[in-house]
């Protein structure tokens, strides 16, 4: 099974960025994707614009907080989730969000923004990095190539 989105689009506020009492920092954004239409019965052009909630945690949360803004163009890849809650009014409430596993800030550098197309990947939570030694690695004495023998190639099936 697959659940993947990718969007590129425009933030549409300041991200909403806190920490978690664990210490987890978690950001907040809007973000606007705009498809734009022509009719060529009427010659005429239009758009739909659709509004996304992005969730973004730890690292990600940290880049969001120091180079995203209000205007900011941004490339984002992760999955869709549904929530569902019952409010204390007794109303039943709804949210679709996106939460993120990779980022890229698209356009041009501003004030306080990093350059352009810096990407930023959120690490799976069950990967664990290998740890190396500092030291550098023994050469490795290279090894002969190993030529594999010449055979007519008109037999194969593609």
């Amino acid at each position: 099974m697959i659940n993947k989105v990718i969007l590129v689009g425009n933030v549409g506020a300041d991200p909403e960025v806190r920490s978690l009492e664990s210490g987890v920092k978690t950001a907040r954004v809007r973000l606007a994707t705009t498809e734009r239409f022509f009719n060529r019965q009427t010659n005429e052009s239009s758009e739909q614009t659709e509004w996304h909630t992005i969730i973004f945690w730890r690292g990600l949360a940290d880049v969001v907080d120091k180079y995203v803004r209000k205007g900011s163009q941004i490339y984002v890849e992760g999955s869709i989730h549904y929530r569902e809650w019952q409010g204390q009014d007794g109303q039943r409430h709804f949210v679709t969000e996106i939460t993120a596993s990779e980022l890229k800030l698209l356009g041009r550098r501003g004030e306080g923004q990093a350059p352009a197309t810096t990407q930023v990947q959120q690490p799976q939570a069950q990967y664990v990095a290998p740890q190396y030694p500092s030291a550098q690695p023994a050469q490795v004495a290279p090894q002969p190539a190993v030529v594999a023998p010449q055979d007519d190639m008109d037999d194969l099936p593609f």
